[in-house]
C-alpha cells in the first residue's frame, strides 16, 4: 500500500530506538523526511543514519528531553527549522510510572512529566504547525489503560490520560483539518524486553525462542490472544498509517495493539 507520505514531513518524538523508529523506518521506506527525537544524541545521530539508508528524503536526529519545560517547543520548533514544513508528529515515549501506588511525590512527580507531560507538551507545540498542513497526531497510551493493575497502576493511569487527551484533541482541533489517534500497544518486543528472553530461557529452561511466549502469560499475566509479544515494525506500521493520509477519516481513536489481550 502507498502511503502516499513521500516528501512530507515528520516529527518522531521518541524515534531514536524501539516502536518510535521502527514509525520512522515505516515513513522512511515511503519516501517521508523524518526528524527523530531522543534524550541521547548519539543515538539520536544513528538513528538520522538508519533512517536515511531506509529512504527517508532527509533524515535528522535531535538531542531534547521534552518531558523539561520549554523543551518540547525548542525541538519542534528546530524539527521544522530542518524540515521546512511539519505534516505529522509521533510521541512514543513515556515509560516511568512502572511502581508501586504509595511511591513518594517525587517517583509520581518524575511518572507525570514522562508519561504524561512529554507527550501534552509535544502536541501542544506542535499544533500551529499541523494546522497550516492539516496533519495527524499519534499519541502512545498502553493496553494497561484499559486492564490495570496495581503493580503498575501509576503507568495505567497517566496511559490512560494520554488516550482521553488525545480524544480531546481531536475534537477541538478536527475543524482545523487536524486528526488525533492513539495507539495502546500490549508487550513489544523491544530492547528491553528482548533482553529478558535469554535471561528468562536461562532460569527457568525454557528454550530461547519460547521464553517469552511462556513467561508473558505465566509470570506477567500478558495472556494474549495470539499468545506472543509484539515486535516493533508492527507497531511501526500502525503508527505510519495513522500519520498517512490514507487513514484521512480516522480520528479520536484509541487503537489496542495488544494481541488480544483481555
Amino acid at each position: 500500500m502507498d502511503l502516499q507520505v513521500r516528501d512530507k514531513a515528520f516529527v518522531i518524538v521518541g524515534g531514536t530506538a524501539g516502536m518510535g523508529l521502527a514509525g520512522a523506518t515505516a515513513l522512511a521506506a515511503e519516501g517521508a523526511a523524518v526528524v527523530v527525537v531522543g534524550r541521547d544524541e548519539t543515538k539520536a545521530k544513528d538513528a538520522a543514519v538508519a533512517l536515511a539508508d531506509a529512504g527517508a528524503t532527509a533524515a535528522h536526529g535531535l538531542a531534547f528531553d521534552v518531558s523539561q519545560s520549554g523543551e518540547a517547543v525548542r525541538a519542534v520548533e528546530a524539527a521544522v527549522e530542518l524540515l521546512g514544513r511539519l505534516d505529522g508528529i509521533a510521541v512514543t515515549m513515556g515509560t516511568a510510572g512502572m511502581m508501586p501506588i504509595d511511591s513518594d511525590d517525587d517517583a509520581w512527580d518524575a511518572a507525570f512529566h514522562d508519561v504524561l507531560l512529554a507527550t501534552t507538551r509535544s502536541v501542544q507545540a506542535a499544533l500551529p504547525h499541523l494546522a497550516k498542513t492539516k496533519g495527524a497526531i499519534v499519541t502512545t497510551a498502553a493496553y494497561s489503560a484499559r486492564s490495570p493493575h496495581e503493580p503498575r497502576l501509576p503507568y495505567a493511569s497517566l496511559k490512560a490520560a494520554v488516550a482521553t487527551f488525545t480524544r480531546g484533541i481531536a475534537r477541538s482541533h478536527g475543524k482545523d483539518g487536524i486528526r488525533a489517534n492513539c495507539i495502546a500497544p500490549g508487550a513489544v518486543e523491544t530492547d528491553a524486553l528482548h533482553a529478558i528472553r535469554g535471561y528468562i530461557a536461562e532460569s527457568k529452561g525454557y528454550p530461547y525462542e519460547e521464553a517469552l511466549e511462556r513467561a508473558l502469560p505465566e509470570d506477567f499475566g500478558f495472556d494474549a490472544a495470539l499468545n506472543r509479544p509484539g515486535q516493533p515494525d508492527e507497531i511501526g506500521a500502525l503508527i505510519a498509517f495513522l500519520l498517512s493520509d490514507v487513514c484521512g477519516f480516522v480520528t479520536g481513536q484509541t487503537i489496542y495493539a495488544d494481541g488480544g489481550a483481555p
